[in-house]
């Protein structure tokens, strides 16, 4: 982890971030455990209300998934040292980036060469 990046306690920040989104997945019935979502009613009327619904609870979770997996490979980086740092190019990610997104994986610069 960079010099500049240590100011600030990211695991905390990514710890929150983890629960915050478990907390939105528990909401959709997607937690951890057996649950497998929101249940409907196969007997409502609008049936393609019912699957409109479904689909974007469906692309939500899915969302959500992925950027629970960002923080997850995060908070493992943290724990190997290795976060704060660049995986394309390996410089320090500048603070102000790691604050506004603390999972990103690269830096200002390769971001925006691969764009």
């Amino acid at each position: 982890m960079t010099n500049e990046a240590s100011a600030v306690d990211y695991r905390t920040l990514l710890e929150a971030e983890r629960a915050s989104l478990e907390r939105q997945l528990a909401e959709l019935g997607f937690g951890t455990g057996t649950s497998t979502g929101l249940s409907y009613d196969s007997n409502f009327a609008d049936s393609s209300q019912v699957t409109a619904e479904r689909g974007e609870t469906e692309a939500l979770v899915a969302e959500l998934r992925s950027a629970l997996g960002e923080v997850e490979h995060a908070l493992a980086k943290v724990d190997e040292g290795t976060y704060g740092n660049c995986e394309k190019c390996g410089q320090p990610i500048a603070a102000a980036r790691l604050e506004a997104k603390p999972a990103v994986r690269t830096c200002i610069a390769c971001a925006n060469a691969r764009r």
